[in-house]
């Protein structure tokens, strides 16, 4: 398949550039993989669609204010280092600004220089591997100079932190959010298990493969970034209990589907473990783990979409797009959300 088959036209004004007043305000599209059309609802319709039995899966990563502004050493030209992954206690993989004034050896100098990167190698992928050097405790310091990495798409500041973190976000390591789960409060949560469904949850530090552009016409051309998850042992054994009592597995986000899509075998069954995954998932792929798909609209020709496209088909994804735009639905990382499956009837 080509890049170009999954394009769309998006007004700029859809974007949304603040997350909506309250968590659970979103408006969702619901759309059955088994047949056309979709309906209109509310997340907090969400419950309605459940039932008891199901296991709803989360991703707990948590998002590091990975944005660091700083200068050049030598030459005082401002500089920008997005850290994406930990390597070790001292060296991170990395986006630069500007790329061709920071290649190895160069040095930048964030605060008053309490916090020193050094540009190492450069990566396949455009990247760079820059040491840290600091005084103090890092986590300390990134939390009081790095800024939070939000999306290119989102030109105004964020006034509140929190709202480009999930409410059960937990373990640090991502350099963008599972913005799926934005839309979920405690009390949804709360609704979900009294009711009879399940939450299990997952960590996929979101890094370069999930937002990566795709730049290969030729889809078979594009090689996903890895980025590193862990499933333990309650998390698998909740999902693999479910299924084996008929109960749906619920992924919240794409990193979610990826996981268990990496780690389930050909019956379905999930296996507990850690490590890197670079699946890319498009048109064709059998999906072994994952009943239904709760997860935001993205951008045009993404793996993202490429991967909803995967779960609901091509056409019907582009059709379901073109209602959301008709519809004035909001768009990305703060806008509104989709719930797919078979059988959606409240």
């Amino acid at each position: 398949m080509k890049t170009s088959d999954f394009a769309y036209h998006l007004p700029e004004e859809l974007i949304a550039q603040a997350p909506p007043a309250a968590r659970d305000s979103s408006r969702m599209l619901v759309c059955n993989r088994d047949r056309a059309g979709v309906a209109h609802r509310s997340f907090l319709d969400l419950p309605a669609y459940l039932r008891a039995g199901d296991v709803l899966v989360i991703n707990r990563s948590r998002v590091i204010p990975a944005r660091l502004l700083g200068v050049k050493e030598g030459s005082g030209i401002g500089c920008e280092v997005l850290l994406l992954r930990r390597l070790n206690l001292t060296d991170w993989e990395a986006l630069v600004k500007p790329g061709r004034r920071l290649m190895p050896g160069a040095r930048v100098r964030f605060g008053q220089g309490e916090l020193v990167a050094t540009v190492l190698d450069s990566t396949d992928f455009g990247g760079r591997v820059v040491r840290m050097a600091y005084q103090g405790v890092f986590e300390q310091l990134l939390e009081r100079l790095g800024k939070m990495p939000l999306p290119p798409y989102i030109h105004r500041q964020l006034d509140d932190q929190a709202r480009y973190q999930t409410v059960y976000a937990r373990e640090e390591g991502s350099a963008a959010a599972p913005t799926a789960g934005l839309h979920f409060t405690t009390g949804m949560l709360d609704r979900l298990q009294a009711q009879g469904v399940q939450v299990a949850s997952l960590l996929l530090h979101v890094g370069l493969g999930t937002f990566r552009p795709v730049k290969e016409e030729d889809l078979s051309a594009h090689k996903m970034h890895e980025e590193w998850y862990q499933v333990d042992e309650g998390a698998a054994s909740a999902i693999n209990q479910a299924r084996a009592r008929g109960g749906r597995v619920v992924c919240v986000g794409t990193t979610s589907v990826r996981t268990l899509e990496t780690i389930s075998d050909a019956q379905g069954q999930v296996q507990a473990g850690s490590g890197m995954t670079d699946m890319f998932i498009t048109p064709g792929h059998r999906f072994r783990a994952v009943d239904v798909l709760l997860t935001n609209f993205h951008l045009p020709q993404s793996t993202l979409l490429m991967l909803v496209s995967a779960f609901m088909g091509r056409e019907r994804a582009l059709a379901a797009y073109e209602e959301a735009v008709r519809e004035r639905y909001r768009f990305f990382s703060f806008g509104d959300c989709m719930l797919i499956g078979r059988g959606l009837v409240p």
